[in-house]
């Protein structure tokens, strides 16, 4: 878990000099918002087992609980104390290419709450 640490201050720097850039007016909804399709090739950028595991972890949610994750709602289940041990273990599990361990963890996702 300790090698995923560093690419994820990496993404958090990168994510927080994209999401928010001088420029951008603070009333507008969506600030400090970014696309999931820009915050996924950031990830895939840093790791690709990153963005693997965090598209598999946005599939079980949506299967799970019948709904989509914002940008916003990823971010926190990414930073949260040590991340959401689904999301991190779902990350692990793609960079190990451990098939039985994605599909284990998939299940494991809860819908109540922020998720």
């Amino acid at each position: 878990m300790a090698r995923l640490l560093v690419p994820v201050l990496a993404l958090w720097v990168a994510i927080g000099a994209h999401a928010q850039p001088a420029s951008a007016p603070v009333s507008t909804p969506t600030a400090g918002e970014i696309p999931m399709a820009d915050y996924l090739g950031l990830l895939a950028q840093i790791s690709p087992a990153a963005r693997e595991g965090t598209e598999l972890y946005l599939q079980a949610v949506e299967r799970h609980c019948r709904r989509s994750l914002t940008t916003a709602e990823l971010r926190r289940a990414m930073s949260d104390g040590s991340g959401d041990p689904v999301l991190m273990g779902l990350i692990r599990a793609s960079q190990l290419r451990d098939a039985k361990a994605m599909a284990e963890l998939g299940q494991r996702i809860e819908c109540g709450g922020r998720r």
